[in-house]
């Protein structure tokens, strides 16, 4: 597989004759409704012959590929790199050799709603998080999900289904919640014992805790937290992950709460929740730029088994009116989504090559202006390579049913997925 940039003139049609792709397999592969396409559009094209195009270089084609030079020359050891010439066929080699799992969010719906889409995007999942559950100051688990049709088809699809369990309340995440259950001795032995109940009753292979916002004072409560309910899990032979926020140092006041290391030496997995640089509430910027993420990562393998560490990417981005006003909340979009919207308004994306990042502006029908930044099939593909390059075991995201064409086949083209 490789990477077509639209430029001036392009044309679905233009780009399936110049790769000999169909564009009915463009489309499937991209998501596309139509062939609108705009400037700086990234295109997936999923074959792994490489058609040479005037200007292309071999060091070129390898950058569009997203393998390296030599792996590139290794499959084509009969063609000398300074003798190419357009229409010369070349071989993107498969570099899906690394054995990896994925986790992915997905949010309880229907009964008909969860069959489908988890049977949708099972054969790229190892396992499945479900979400969520909440929890009262006692210990008590206060909702009840209608999870029974969403636990048996994860399960009927070689899927591991988790359990979520979060500090969510009618207010958003609270760190306050978090901390009178880790104080009270009681109400913390209480909801080890209602998570593991709920586990075993809806047929749960797992639990994921997603305990946002914890404060500095609790850190060391949230890891005992955890390791009481490693030993009740481990009964039952059932792993335990755990969602953190994306940090690069101890330097950050409101994540001090989650001690990197002492989480990493209970857990079976941590998800790290490489987004969020950039949000609702804040200026325009990238949601999650490769600079941060790497740095995250770095920092997490100093203390954490680096194939315990599952990086978690969004599928979505942001979409703000300029000029940025300080409480304005801008709307999250998926990243089909703002493909789609920048089509819609003919708007040319660009591509932050330090943040590996799309975006875009536009104006809409009031006349106001946006700018949208999400995430593509570069900057995708760039977080992948990262999780190859530092050896991780997983990668996830928020969450299933936002969608994303383009990131089952980069799945297929960096990952041979683990299953059950």
């Amino acid at each position: 597989m490789f990477i077509h940039i639209v430029r001036q003139g392009d044309t679905l049609f233009k780009i399936s004759r110049m790769y000999q792709a169909s564009m009915e397999r463009l489309r499937l592969a991209n998501g596309f409704g139509d062939s609108n396409l705009v400037i700086g559009q990234a295109v997936l094209i999923p074959k792994y012959t490489y058609i040479v195009q005037s200007g292309d270089t071999f060091i070129g084609i390898a950058r569009k590929a997203m393998v390296s030079v030599e792996q590139l020359r290794q499959a084509n050891p009969s063609i000398h790199p300074s003798s190419i010439h357009p229409g010369m066929k070349i071989k993107i080699p498969n570099i899906s050799n690394y054995l990896a799992g994925t986790l992915e969010y997905y949010q309880v719906r229907t009964p008909e709603q969860d069959a489908e889409l988890i049977s949708q995007f099972a054969p790229y999942s190892s396992s499945i998080a479900l979400f969520e559950y909440h929890f009262a100051s006692n210990g008590d688990i206060v909702n009840n999900l209608n999870d029974a049709v969403a636990v048996r088809t994860t399960w009927e699809h070689r899927v591991v289904p988790l359990v979520t369990i979060t500090n969510l309340t009618s207010q958003g995440f609270s760190s306050d919640l978090v901390s009178a259950v880790l104080n009270n001795p009681t109400a913390r032995s209480n909801l080890v014992n209602n998570i593991v109940y709920l586990t075993k009753q809806h047929g749960y292979g797992g639990v994921n805790i997603d305990f946002e916002l914890v404060k500095a004072q609790d850190r060391d409560l949230l890891t005992g937290f955890l390791k009481e309910l490693k030993v009740r899990l481990r009964e039952d032979r059932l792993p335990i992950t755990i969602a953190v926020p994306a940090k690069s140092s101890e330097d950050i006041s409101w994540l001090r709460g989650y001690d990197y290391g002492g989480i990493g030496s209970v857990v079976d997995y941590m998800f790290i929740m490489a987004y969020d640089w950039h949000h609702s509430g804040s200026e325009p910027g990238p949601v999650s730029p490769i600079t941060e993420v790497r740095k995250t990562i770095e920092y997490a393998i100093k203390t954490v088994p680096s194939r315990k560490i599952i990086l978690g990417v969004p599928l979505y981005g942001y979409n703000w009116i300029i000029p940025y006003s300080s409480g304005r909340i801008a709307p999250g979009i998926s990243n089909q989504d703002a493909i789609e919207t920048a089509m819609r308004y003919h708007a040319p994306i660009q591509y932050s090559e330090e943040y590996q990042s799309p975006f875009f502006r536009y104006r809409d029908e009031q006349g106001q202006t946006h700018e949208v930044w999400f995430e593509d099939v570069r900057s995708m593909s760039a977080k992948m390579e990262l999780v190859r390059n530092y050896g991780l075991q997983a990668i996830g995201a928020w969450q299933l049913s936002l969608g994303f064409a383009p990131g089952v086949w980069l799945l297929r083209k960096f990952f041979t997925i683990r299953k059950l």
